[in-house]
């Protein structure tokens, strides 16, 4: 099977694209490598998936390699270009697509809109016209628990109301899967909606707190926690939500089409809330240090607790996440000592 994942230079995309090589799919990764944070993490992981010397190419670039047997292609585009996705979609003719690219953060969405409307709306749009214009089987997306906002149903089920974001990212997150069903409704595009809740693990995202919080741990300096530290995430490993992803991805749409049940949408997450202080512990642990604490006001855009229904994906795909957090935050911070010369053994 030929599969498009964008993101494929992001935390998730860089492992979903590893475990579909491994599983000896052929993939296309396509990421713009914008500056959001620092590429040289990005670039490290298009080196694992073995795309090297890319740093000074210029867009629309083609690279390859076949480091897992089967054979990796990558390429630097924008989503928003309208002129050369589809050029793309025509000479690759996908079978299925993943689309994990957006604009990342809300906290950065308050001060910089722009990149949120371009990227996660203009891009995705541009993406379900590729889609439909060229007969994919299957386009999977990356949605958010952002949506759920300021939600006191606990846990957080896809039945619930949705309609009053409190964040522009957590808004364009919310016209994807409007969009998507639409496109499935129009086109009989089948699309699957995954939200994830807060994914961590090895090769992560520097501006998530768990990095922030290994990083400033590593360099003595205190560590911001909002909210008195009085707030819970359903923190999930990402080799637990790659396997999700892949159960959804590689399944068989037959019966979907037969039953027209073209647009479905899941959580995708731990089914536990984990307290945030209890989080803050397991990684001083590991460390091998106590964190200053600085205790400040929880910020906008932030919500208190985030808990992820996930029963609809386990009876549907069988998604059952597995790995423990304090087994998950030691892959982590075996890999963030390796990573930045710390130890010598990656995790």
């Amino acid at each position: 099977m030929k599969i498009l994942v964008t993101g494929a230079a992001g935390f998730i995309g860089f492992h979903l694209c590893q475990a579909l090589l491994e599983n000896g799919h052929d993939v296309v990764g396509l990421d713009n490598i914008n500056g959001y944070y620092d590429v040289k993490l990005k670039f490290a992981r298009l080196e694992e998936l073995g795309i090297s010397q890319i740093d000074a190419t210029p867009f629309n670039i083609r690279c390859e390699s076949s480091k897992y047997g089967a054979q990796f292609n990558f390429v630097r585009m924008h989503l928003e270009d309208r002129e050369k996705l589809p050029k793309l979609f025509r000479k690759e003719k996908f079978e299925r697509v993943c689309n994990l690219a957006a604009q990342a953060g809300v906290r950065f969405s308050i001060e910089n809109p722009e990149p949120y409307i371009d990227s996660n709306v203009v891009g995705f749009l541009n993406l379900l016209e590729c889609c439909r214009n060229f007969d994919i089987q299957h386009l999977v997306y990356a949605s958010s628990s952002s949506v759920y906002g300021l939600s006191d149903e606990i846990p957080f089920s896809t039945q619930h109301k949705t309609e009053q974001p409190i964040s522009l990212y957590a808004a364009t997150k919310k016209s994807n899967e409007l969009m998507a069903h639409t496109y499935s409704h129009l086109f009989s595009l089948p699309t699957t909606g995954l939200r994830f809740f807060t994914v961590y693990g090895p090769w992560g995202r520097p501006d998530m707190a768990y990095f922030l919080f290994a990083d400033s741990i590593q360099r003595d300096k205190p560590i911001k926690v909002f909210n008195d530290g009085l707030m819970e995430r359903d923190f999930t490993y990402v080799g637990d939500i790659v396997k999700g992803v892949q159960l959804v991805l590689e399944s068989d749409t037959r019966e979907r089409e037969d039953k027209r049940e073209f647009y479905r949408l899941y959580n995708i997450g731990k089914n536990k809330a984990e307290k945030l202080l209890d989080f803050i512990e397991i990684i001083e642990n590991k460390m091998g240090k106590t964190a200053e604490k600085v205790l400040l006001p929880i910020q906008p855009g932030d919500v208190l607790k985030t808990w992820a229904d996930t029963t609809e994906l386990n009876k549907d795909y069988g998604y059952s996440p597995k790995t423990p957090i304090k087994i998950g935050l030691e892959q982590f911070v075996n890999w963030y000592k390796w990573y930045y010369g710390l130890d010598q053994n990656p995790a």
